[in-house]
């Protein structure tokens, strides 16, 4: 089948029909964006939620007028899209699937921006538009699942620690056996909160910091053994802290512990990346000599 020709219009943005789409959409929508944003408030997991559209927001106003010098060609295939988000959004309330439905959202998002604008304003727009993928929680199943083992390898990796440390220590499942204290590694200190803000906030950075597309692919990734670390390491202190009093394995402490191992990920993260730059200068020297 022939692609549908792209018609060129006038160079101005149409923003009289972006601002009635915009607004059919939020009237739409409104219902799962509500509940969308009931999320981010009440669930500790998805906390980053609020500094996803903000961040993707900025990137459009920081290069708006690359954006705005761009000439809107509408491609009908983005209606497609538009009419696959309306239909999943259907299907979603039917079913009562809440990740359907905010994917839906998203779909019909990018439909409308394909099919107003263009390609080449799609792809101009393709980085905050994929931010906003990470404002919407995972699936419960795959969240579980993932949970689960995190829970079990942050205990295991916590465990090897402390045998090292030479602190007594017997492990079943998720649960450690101290001297003082029994620790259970539950789904709040599985990492997975970590994991999630943190490869959120990897892409931001190499968005701003980095220009070369592999060393922001290798950031992204290295998210993952960063996260598991630094979760392992807050167990570890954890059970170390329990030796010396009990009440700091718990409360404002352990919370606290929790925000400080998080900065250090992120500072992990920066300094992985200022080794990434020397390691490829140090190869590129070598080359050229």
């Amino acid at each position: 089948m022939t692609p549908p020709v792209e018609v060129t219009p006038s160079h101005k943005m149409p923003w009289a029909m972006l601002a009635w789409f915009g607004a059919l959409m939020i009237a739409g929508y409104a219902p799962v964006l509500q509940h969308l944003v009931g999320q981010w408030n009440e669930d500790p997991d998805m906390g980053h939620g609020f500094f996803v559209p903000a961040v993707a927001a900025y990137v459009v106003w920081q290069r708006r007028e690359e954006f705005l010098s761009l000439t809107p060609k509408p491609n009908w295939w983005g209606a497609i899209l538009v009419v696959w988000g309306g239909i999943q959004l259907l299907l979603a309330t039917l079913g009562a699937e809440l990740f359907t439905a905010r994917v839906s959202f998203l779909f019909t998002l990018i439909g409308a921006v394909w099919m107003l604008g263009g390609t080449q304003i799609l792809k101009k727009l393709a980085f905050p538009l994929f931010l906003l993928f990470f404002m919407i929680p995972i699936p419960a199943v795959i969240y579980s699942a993932a949970t689960f083992k995190l829970q079990i390898l942050a205990s295991k990796l916590a465990d090897d620690a402390l045998n090292i440390l030479q602190i007594p220590v017997l492990r079943e499942g998720n649960v450690l056996e101290l001297p003082n204290q029994k620790l259970s590694v539950v789904e709040a200190c599985s990492g997975i909160r970590s994991l999630l803000s943190l490869s959120f906030f990897s892409l931001v950075y190499g968005f701003f910091f980095e220009k070369k597309l592999w060393i922001r692919t290798v950031l992204f990734f290295s998210t993952i053994p960063i996260c598991i670390i630094a979760n392992a390491s807050r167990v570890t202190i954890t059970g170390i802290m329990t030796q010396i009093k009990a009440e700091l394995a718990e409360g404002f402490f352990h919370e606290a512990e929790g925000w400080v191992i998080y900065m250090v990920a992120m500072v992990i993260l920066i300094i992985w990346h200022q080794a990434l730059l020397r390691g490829a200068g140090f190869v590129q020297a070598r080359r050229q000599s």
